[in-house]
């Protein structure tokens, strides 16, 4: 792609990270030769955490695009490849250079998302004599700092009171100061099983031939997980092709996103899911337009588009993503070291293949090392519930996450999975472990029949390992989790499971401690 190979004087620098492609920011609502944008390829980025290859592909092919329309738009533009001979492989490093050999009296960046870079950039400007410009990204409908202050003293903090505050705010679905329907949430209608036959409509993939970048990756020895056809790389890469991926999810799959939302479908990765999380992570598309969008879609065909659908679907948006920026700001960094449970088990290597006899386990992980993807109910309640039930360290199971999905930034990685489906945060987001036995899984889908393990059997040769190890996690915890400086709400949600636990029979319970020890003994071969 074409380059400054020797950067013009200019006065301004301002630094556009690979997560930060908003064309609406108001930084380029003005066409200025003496401001340079600069986005570079870093190895800094893609050697901190072991990424899937489609996750870094996607990254640099939306930055050059994003690159090539800007200067499209007629703004000047230094973009740093990879393989640049210039490119010292660091922020900072090539930072300095560039305002060196440019002459720039100042430099400015938008706020990082993550505590990492943020804490780099507010480093190297201290160490930098010329003045700085930090800019909001103009993305999220909160600030950093907001649910904090909400949620100020609290021991927990309610998403539920969050998501009305959001919905108050915003105006979505609302009719005056009151929801529209009656209610906020309609998430008890959201917990659809389809027929197993039932076939939703294919996802929409997009076909972008990637073999350049993947060759420079492979050239210069980034390590990656995960497969690709490069020559059809299937995700969007720019603000276009992202609003056809939302609008495609709008005319054909949000009609029954909410009824399946939580369902698992052998052989359908996709459902009835959006899958536009990449899109608006990296911030081609915005949180409000899409809700805003959705609503209408909603307000047009009400008989198509029911309100618990587009409910369910505002929630996760306006609701979950930015409740769980507002916990990653309000923690860290100590959040990233929490771990209330004190597990210290390593990952089982077949997270990293797909390699196991559990057929849920085994199409959610093979899926997301395929697609770089998997729905939120694949990650919560089969591979991150299979982890929390085992005592997998938080710091294995977060390096898994944040590696594996093409959505996987620090701040809404570390929150959902350390805090969400860990509970190593000891119930700041949840009230209770997110954990449940075979039966749960069996309820939600149809992999159990097909499945080696017997998903009825607790205790036998073949027994479904989600079952023993169920009680076996309850049993090891029950200390921790009937304390009685536990969250809020806590002893009272786990309280059901310790009196079905009481029931069983001496013989019973020792049973499925004596299973739970064997399958946490041989849990390299389950």
């Amino acid at each position: 792609m074409p380059k400054e190979q020797e950067p013009r004087p200019a006065h301004r620098i301002r630094l556009i990270l690979g997560d930060q492609l908003n064309a609406a920011h108001s930084w380029y609502t003005e066409r200025d030769t003496h401001t340079l944008y600069v986005l570079m390829e870093v190895r800094q980025e893609t050697d901190y955490a072991w990424h899937h290859v489609q996750k870094v592909l996607g990254i640099f092919g939306a930055m050059r695009r994003f690159a090539e329309q800007l200067r499209a738009n007629g703004h000047r533009v230094l973009y740093l490849t990879l393989d640049d001979k210039r490119n010292t492989q660091s922020i900072p490093d090539n930072l300095g250079w560039i305002l060196e050999q440019t002459g720039a009296t100042s430099w400015g960046y938008q706020l990082p998302d993550e505590y990492r870079l943020d804490h780099q950039l507010k480093d190297h400007a201290a160490l930098y004599g010329a003045p700085v410009e930090v800019a909001d990204t103009e993305h999220f409908l909160t600030t950093r700092d907001e649910l904090g202050a909400l949620f100020a003293g609290k021991k927990q903090y309610l998403m539920e009171r969050f998501y009305r505050v959001m919905r108050e705010r915003t105006g979505l679905l609302m009719n005056g100061d009151t929801p529209i329907g009656g209610q906020w949430n309609f998430d008890k209608e959201n917990r659809g099983r389809p027929p197993k036959t039932h076939v939703a409509p294919p996802p929409l993939l997009f076909d972008h031939d990637l073999r350049d970048v993947q060759q420079m990756l492979e050239k210069h020895g980034v390590n990656t997980i995960g497969t690709v056809d490069a020559q059809h790389f299937p995700w969007p890469l720019d603000r276009a092709e992202s609003l056809a991926l939302v609008q495609y999810f709008y005319d054909a799959l949000l009609p029954h996103f909410g009824t399946y939302q939580d369902a698992l479908l052998p052989g359908q990765w996709a459902l009835y899911h959006a899958r536009i999380s990449f899109a608006l992570n990296v911030k081609l598309i915005s949180p409000l337009e899409v809700c805003m969008a959705a609503e209408a879609a909603w307000r047009a065909d009400p008989e198509r588009i029911t309100l618990p659908q587009v409910e369910g679907f505002i929630r996760q948006i306006i609701g979950w993503r930015e409740y769980m920026r507002g916990v990653y700001w309000a923690h860290m960094p100590g959040y990233s070291t929490l771990n209330f449970f004190g597990h210290d088990r390593p990952l089982p290597a077949w997270y990293w293949t797909g390699r196991t006899k559990m057929a849920c386990l085994r199409e959610a992980i093979a899926g997301s090392l395929t697609n770089a993807y998997a729905h939120h109910i694949q990650r919560l309640m089969v591979t991150a519930n299979f982890a929390l039930l085992a005592g997998v360290h938080p710091d294995e199971v977060d390096r898994w996450y944040l590696g594996i999905y093409i959505d996987a930034i620090d701040w809404v990685e570390i929150t959902n999975t350390r805090g969400m489906s860990q509970w190593a945060d000891g119930g700041i987001v949840g009230t209770k472990p997110y954990v449940s036995s075979g039966a749960y899984l069996n309820k939600m889908g149809h992999h159990c029949g097909t499945c080696y393990y017997d998903v009825n059997d607790r205790t036998g040769p073949r027994a479904c390992p989600f079952n023993a190890l169920y009680w076996h996690f309850h049993a090891r915890n029950r200390e921790r989790l009937e304390a009685p400086d536990a969250r809020p709400g806590t002893m009272m949600r786990v309280g059901m499971v310790y009196r079905t636990w009481e029931k069983m029979t001496p013989a019973a319970r020792k049973a499925l401690l004596d299973k739970g020890d064997e399958l946490l003994e041989h849990i390299e071969e389950l």
